[in-house]
């Protein structure tokens, strides 16, 4: 519990929350179906695979720069985290999600933001093709970040905020094919959240609140109760 107390913690925990934020800002900004330009696959990729490289080299030296709650958990079994860092940063990062989802809806084009590229099964995939793939998108994000940040290691490691872009690039290269790509609880939650789409599997149903649907009434006609009955002031209108 002593790093409730520290300065270092909550600056780790905020720099998680901004992180993810711009994330998923930038990444679901990058799939916004515009008329004059659709996004292309490979544009999409490159947008997300380019943010996670930017934020892990501006904010890794704070927090570490997960941005995503399976990274998280990999390092917390994997003994990197403890396990109250990683709750907070798992809670700061599905806030910061939301937060950056609902920015980017605010201020997109109503005819433009769609469903803010929530995640779905695509191209005929069954859910049990698109979880195997999403283990294999995490599982090789998962492996390109402990490589790229083990101290361990005596061989030139490069730029870990490079080669973690491209790992992100490269999930979303084929990922979005199945699901979309998600590769990160976080940015899938975001956008389901706050367009409501929470169920996007075949024939699932969309949980959101119905719309608002009132009776027909003839123009000759008041509803039973109105003021005034038939023979009131509005009666004929």
């Amino acid at each position: 519990m002593w790093e409730l107390r520290s300065i270092a913690f909550s600056r780790a925990v905020l720099a998680e929350f901004l992180a993810t934020l711009l994330f998923v800002f930038f990444g679901l900004g990058s799939a916004l179906q515009w008329a004059s330009s659709p996004p292309s696959v490979l544009q999409i990729a490159v947008a997300f695979g380019l943010g996670i490289g930017t934020l892990v080299q501006a904010l890794g030296h704070v927090s570490g720069a997960h941005i995503n709650p399976a990274v998280t958990v990999a390092c917390l079994v994997g003994c990197h985290v403890s396990f109250l860092r990683a709750a907070f940063y798992v809670a700061a990062q599905l806030l910061g999600a939301v937060a950056g989802a609902a920015i980017l809806h605010e201020i997109t084009p109503v005819e433009i933001r769609g469903d803010l590229a929530v995640n779905a099964l695509h191209n005929n995939a069954t859910a049990g093709q698109a979880v195997t793939v999403e283990l294999f998108l995490t599982m090789q994000l998962v492996l390109c970040i402990f490589a790229s940040t083990d101290e361990r290691r005596s061989d030139n490691l490069g730029s870990p905020a490079l080669s973690i872009g491209f790992s992100v690039t490269l999930g979303h290269l084929l990922g979005i094919y199945f699901t979309g790509c998600s590769m990160n609880p976080a940015r899938s939650l975001a956008p389901a959240v706050v367009t409501g789409l929470l169920d996007r599997t075949p024939g699932g149903r969309h949980h959101r609140f119905p719309p608002l649907q009132l009776p027909a009434v003839p123009l000759d006609q008041e509803p039973a109760g109105a003021p005034g009955g038939a023979q009131g002031p509005g009666a004929g209108h």
